[in-house]
């Protein structure tokens, strides 16, 4: 199976501008630095409060990353496909939509 299959992609992809995709990484890089800083926050034995506040401060990063994500995705992938008449993906945004808000 291709590397698309594994990650339940199927056979879509997306292009993206250099620069959407340097925001997007550097947005991910900051979460990954804070991950990191809660990793050493546990193994320095943090107290408790002060790790949960980080880890709210990276489920405020991540949702923040997921609003542009699919901002951009509505505005160009499903506008697109609306356009040529592939209305399939109106279910594919609900549902991606219910999987983000569990």
């Amino acid at each position: 199976m291709d590397d698309k299959r594994q990650c339940g992609c199927l056979s879509k992809t997306t292009s993206r501008t250099e620069q959407e995709q340097k925001k997007l990484i550097n947005r991910l890089n900051r979460i990954e630095g804070q991950i990191r800083g809660i990793r050493k926050m546990i193994e320095n034995d943090a107290y408790c409060t002060d790790v949960l506040v980080q880890s709210a401060a990276v489920n405020a990063a991540v949702n923040s990353f997921n609003k542009d994500l699919i901002a951009s995705h509505i505005h160009g992938c499903v506008a697109r496909d609306i356009r040529e008449g592939k209305d399939e993906v109106i279910d594919e945004l609900v549902l991606t939509l219910q999987k983000l808000m569990k």
